[in-house]
């Protein structure tokens, strides 16, 4: 299986050939969110103040690292579970937001919202933080420093290891994954 590199931004161009199950790395631009970051997002856009980013083709990364140890750029960034933000992903995702990474599935509605505006929804492996830091080469909180942890940050990465688990089309790996090892599970070998 061949390995896709893309930059950000993100565009429809970019990702209308990612399918569900290719790996991919990410260089540019990344920006952190949470439960809390998202909450105030939405508080920001009911008082018509404008985003601390450009959401237009973004990616947001559902992490929030540990401290950071000497000497270093970032804690352990390993993904947060999606699902507790898909209350609040439709809000951002009709404003541009186009990609997202975490891990685990996603709910109807925010596979449905993928689909149709041609997003893409990205698994970081979950217990590899330590790891996953390594391809974070510059990080500054640039909003809601007092969240602590779940402060939006501007991450700068190269070769982001991701795979793709919700591509444009709808197809969810988390669907298709299961079913095709149930599949290939049935068939049992010949000796």
């Amino acid at each position: 299986m061949n390995t896709i590199r893309i930059t950000t931004p993100l565009n429809e161009k970019k990702i209308s050939n990612l399918k569900a199950g290719d790996r991919v790395l990410i260089s540019g631009d990344v920006y952190t969110a949470r439960d809390a970051a998202h909450i105030k997002l939405r508080e920001m856009l009911k008082d018509n103040v404008n985003l601390p980013f450009n959401i237009e083709g973004a990616i947001l990364y559902y992490v929030g690292p540990t401290p950071t140890p000497p000497g270093k750029i970032i804690g352990s960034a390993g993904p947060t579970t999606s699902t507790r933000m898909d209350d609040l992903t439709p809000l951002l995702m009709n404003l541009g937001l186009l990609g997202m990474i975490g891990k685990g599935d996603r709910s109807d509605k925010v596979v449905d919202l993928i689909k149709k505006k041609g997003a893409v929804y990205f698994a970081a492996i979950g217990g590899a933080g330590a790891l996953i830091s390594k391809s974070i080469i510059e990080s500054q909180i640039i909003v809601f420093p007092e969240l602590g942890t779940e402060a939006i940050r501007w991450l700068k990465v190269k070769d982001f290891p991701v795979i793709v688990a919700i591509d444009s089309q709808g197809v969810n790996l988390y669907k298709t994954g299961p079913a095709n090892y149930n599949t290939k599970k049935s068939h049992k070998p010949s000796y």
